[in-house]
């Protein structure tokens, strides 16, 4: 799916902000002492400096949490991911720490994030920036020919990242054969282990994203498919967090990123609708596989999507200490699963690396590690709820903005989901990239009809539309 975007003036989201209660800035003595860890000295780590790995965020992104290096080895391949050691610059017990457990993750908004760290360490001394000598947790993992793990260390070190590359020209590079030699084998390995996650159960869905993101004097409201390198490097992430999984599992200490399984009549709820959208289900075929058959660009597909959201349930982080808890899977991962590989922007990440280093390294877990897993669920759950509202507030306000003077105005929707009880559906127009609620009856799921704005309020956030009767 290409990009599409569309212009709107400049927007202050100060009352997002507000609404929010989010931090404009760090206590002074978390401030001084983030500033005073930036100077750390670790020369007596493990220099694998001679790795010559890269990374892969959005153009503009400075908060580095990973680094990848992909080798062939005989039989199969071997996976270096080096991950930013945030713990080594955060004391336990000081006043920076506890200012991260206040902030939980990084709440991004179009006019400037909102850090869990200080940006002298996540935009500075703890980032992966190229040509920069980091301490990093580094991960190895080994695999076989058809990408099944058969080993994985974890441990500290020192590693310098060679360069800063971005999805959309690695995806570029990838099509015209001309990848950085270090994820040269990032399509070849990223497909093998999508495969592998589709075999097992797993569900990924390849939704578009709306991003909000300033462009000069004006904001730009962008609709953007996911491209395959992105869901590659993602595949790199998941199998690192699995592999953590395992460790905290065997020693019977840790936190697990877990979401139950999808009940029966979900999945049959979903048969049903694939069935009257015209979606092609063949026998013994899972969600999974079904859903990456999709083209979300279609307005069937796109309704099934819609209706898949619905498996996609319950998600949370489940502690335990002494012995595996009762449900330990992922369902969307299908295999159980942690969240480690994104320390500068998840509180959690810091606490779980903590673990899985002392576990593989057979001596104890620390206990400031350790007593702080049953009390990261509730601060997860309660700030990523901040991060989500503060995401869908501000595309709400812009799609808002656009709108607000084309009211009366008809547009070609594709309807997403239907609720006749509610005499109401989901829409979604294609310029301007919006997705909202339509009133009235009727409305065709799966297909594309024609709507009328009856709605668009930026100091209520709220876009409206109406079914035009044909």
């Amino acid at each position: 799916m290409t990009a599409r975007r569309v212009l709107a003036p400049r927007i202050d989201f100060s009352a997002l902000r507000h609404e929010l209660q989010l931090p404009d800035r760090f206590p002074d003595e978390a401030q001084k002492e983030a500033e005073a860890a930036a100077g750390n000295s670790f020369g007596d780590r493990e220099d694998r400096t001679d790795l010559e790995f890269v990374t892969i965020d959005p153009p503009t992104s400075k908060d580095l949490d990973q680094a990848l290096l992909l080798q062939r080895r005989d039989g199969g391949y071997r996976v270096h991911y080096a991950i930013a050691d945030v713990a080594a610059f955060v004391v336990p017990g000081g006043a920076l720490e506890k200012a991260t457990w206040e902030r939980g993750q990084t709440v991004y908004l179009p006019d400037g994030k909102v850090p869990l760290h200080p940006q002298v360490l996540s935009e500075g001394a703890a980032s992966l920036l190229p040509d920069r000598t980091r301490p990093a947790v580094l991960w190895t993992i080994d695999l076989d020919a058809q990408g099944a793990t058969t080993g994985a260390a974890v441990g500290r070190a020192l590693v310098r990242s060679r360069a800063k590359l971005n999805y959309e020209a690695v995806q570029q590079d990838a099509e015209q054969g001309r990848l950085h030699p270090s994820v040269a084998l990032l399509p070849e390995v990223g497909k093998l282990l999508v495969d592998l996650g589709l075999a097992r159960g797993a569900v990924n869905l390849p939704m578009p994203e709306q991003d909000v993101e300033p462009d000069g004097d004006e904001w730009k409201l962008t609709l953007r498919g996911p491209v395959a390198v992105e869901e590659y490097n993602a595949q790199i992430s998941l199998l690192t967090g699995m592999a953590a999984a395992r460790i905290m599992l065997g020693g019977g200490v840790g936190l697990l990123r877990t979401m139950p399984p999808p009940a029966p009549e979900t999945v049959a709820a979903l048969r049903v609708a694939a069935k009257a959208l015209g979606v092609p289900w063949p026998d013994n075929a899972t969600p999974g596989q079904v859903i990456a058959s999709l083209d979300p660009g279609q307005p069937r597909a796109a309704a099934l999507l819609d209706r898949a959201a619905e498996m996609m349930r319950g998600a949370g982080y489940t502690p335990f200490d002494g012995g595996p808890p009762e449900q330990p899977l992922h369902a969307a991962v299908a295999a159980p699963y942690a969240h480690v590989t994104a320390p500068l922007r998840r509180l959690a990440d810091r606490y779980v690396t903590e673990v899985c280093l002392a576990l593989h390294a057979g001596v104890e877990v620390p206990s400031w590690a350790r007593a702080a897993l049953p009390r990261l669920p509730e601060v997860m759950t309660r700030t990523g709820r901040v991060a989500g509202a503060a995401e869908r507030g501000a595309v709400d306000f812009v799609e808002a903005v656009l709108l607000q003077h084309r009211i009366g105005e008809t547009f070609e929707a594709a309807v997403l989901d239907v609720d006749p009880a509610k005499h109401r559906a989901d829409i979604a127009i294609d310029d301007p990239p919006v997705r909202a609620r339509c009133e009235g009856d009727g409305l065709p799921l799966g297909e594309r009809t024609e709507v009328r704005l009856t709605e668009a309020d930026p100091a209520r956030r709220r876009v409206v539309f109406q079914g035009v009767q044909q």
